[in-house]
């Protein structure tokens, strides 16, 4: 991480939090991915310098903000603004259809994994926005993937705190290690929905039964 943004992040604490989480999700660019943000936020909670709840409340405000933003803002106008794409949107044409193919054959599971992993967040809510998926659908989603997302990064930052010298997370390994701690994430909501279905299928055939 840079050491301008990281004199930002702990100079103006959780009000840069709240923009830089904001401002990248809704797809302004930025050098630094929020998963390092968070990282470094949760760094920032072990030294005592932030804390904790406030900081995942915060991110998740940000998170949400933009989420909602993105969805409404494609949901009535996408269609006008995909079809006559200013050069300044963010979002390249080969993302956005490799994406949509995703979405469209994995259904909701789709949509929960494309809101956990790094670099297409956004993507997925304008999709969602653009497919017309049902508000309620997508607000459930959001919350929840934007608060696994939070939680997860802010936690782990806290946990590495004390090796995050030695992971040197502005290298250009960094890249590597939020794929990785995604696809952890990611595996574990696929475990956690496959054991929920399993055990309601066990309750449905046992009433059946009886």
């Amino acid at each position: 991480m840079s050491y301008e943004l990281a004199s930002v992040i702990a100079r103006y604490g959780y009000i840069a939090i709240l923009m830089l989480v904001f401002l990248q999700e809704v797809g302004v660019p930025s050098p630094i991915p929020n998963e390092l943000v968070l990282l470094f936020s949760g760094y920032l909670t072990f030294t005592g310098a932030l804390y904790f709840p406030i900081i995942v409340l915060v991110a998740i405000t940000g998170d949400l903000l933009a989420g909602a933003t993105l969805f409404t803002i494609f949901y009535f106008f996408g269609q006008t603004i995909f079809r006559r794409k200013p050069s300044w949107i963010p979002f390249p044409k080969k993302v956005i259809d490799r994406i949509s193919r995703k979405i469209q054959t994995t259904g909701q599971s789709g949509i929960i994994i494309g809101r956990l992993s790094p670099f297409i967040r956004g993507y997925v809510s304008v999709l969602c926005g653009l497919f017309h998926i049902s508000p309620r659908k997508y607000g459930l989603t959001l919350v929840l993937t934007t608060t696994i997302w939070v939680l997860s990064y802010v936690t782990v930052g806290f946990i590495i705190a004390p090796y995050i010298d030695l992971l040197d997370l502005r290298s250009s390994n960094s890249h590597i290690i939020l794929i990785v701690i995604a696809a952890v994430i990611a595996i574990g909501v696929i475990l956690f929905n496959l054991i929920r279905k399993r055990i309601s299928t066990t309750r449905t055939d046992s009433s059946v039964t009886l």
